[in-house]
């Protein structure tokens, strides 16, 4: 028990990670996590979502278990499954199931990438039961009152076959993020990179630039994750040019009238 213990610890976030607010999310969230009500997180990519929801793990004080969703990810990978150990059959607890015992909040990113399996554990635990479900174990878990369960997914991306139903829609509290503010987001460029005011102002203008062809031939623009791993090549001395093509264009697509497209913006700003 004591080695689980210590490694629910090792999920806390001890030094504040830098985030900043575009309206009243850090309040919601924390009213949402006080009454017990699970949380939706809705947003592009990269316009940071996980940066918030590492914060607010950080304000709560709670160990933070993150889960990437994928195609393959089934129920069994969250609750937990049978193992066979040195001769001995042995449960192992999921990360759902650990969050859930131990007071952690448990954060699903991009939740509809995962089997539609996941849905059937994951919607006791979103309402008032606030139980999660083992049936290899024939148990029904309840969550500790810390517990607290968040997922994301990109509304403008996502296909119609991986739309989040109303049914999980309807039990979760939403906040809707975007990409900041200009103002706002030269200042998360220039604070997580160190870059120069004058070069933060020039990458976030470009990235506006790319998220105008959203819809006519990218899916998605330069995000601020994108726009903070152009600065730090810029920085660490990559020309601008050669930095937004590699970090941000072909990121974003392999299309190449596309890509010449791209850097011919590239150009007009930074040659």
């Amino acid at each position: 028990m004591s080695e689980l213990i210590q490694a629910i610890e090792d999920y806390h976030i001890e030094t504040e990670p830098y985030y900043q607010p575009c309206g009243d999310e850090i309040e919601i969230f924390e009213a949402a996590y006080h009454n017990q009500l699970p949380v939706l997180l809705k947003g592009p990519t990269g316009c940071g979502k996980t940066r918030f929801m590492e914060y607010m793990a950080w304000r709560l004080k709670r160990p933070l278990i993150t889960v990437s969703c994928h195609d393959d990810l089934t129920a069994s990978d969250l609750v937990g499954r049978y193992l066979i150990t040195g001769g001995e059959t042995k449960w192992i607890d999921g990360p759902l199931a650990r969050a859930v015992q131990h007071g952690a909040i448990c954060y699903l990113d991009e939740i509809v990438e995962a089997r539609k399996d996941t849905m059937v554990v994951i919607h006791p635990l979103a309402d008032d039961r606030r139980v999660l479900p083992m049936e290899k174990r024939g148990q029904l878990l309840s969550a500790a009152a810390e517990f607290g369960l968040s997922i994301s997914y990109n509304p403008g991306y996502q296909s119609v076959l991986k739309e989040l139903k109303q049914s999980t829609r309807q039990r979760f509290v939403a906040l809707e993020f975007d990409y900041p503010s200009a103002e706002l987001e030269q200042q998360i460029v220039a604070k997580e990179t160190g870059i120069d005011a004058t070069m933060a102002t020039r990458l976030v203008k470009f990235a506006h630039m790319t998220r105008n062809l959203k819809g006519s031939g990218l899916e998605e623009g330069a995000s601020t994750r994108l726009l903070v791993h152009a600065a730090k090549l810029i920085r660490t001395g990559i020309k601008p040019i050669s930095a937004t093509q590699s970090a941000i264009a072909q990121a974003l697509t392999d299309d190449a009238e596309m890509l010449l497209a791209i850097q011919e913006l590239s150009t007009s700003l930074f040659d």
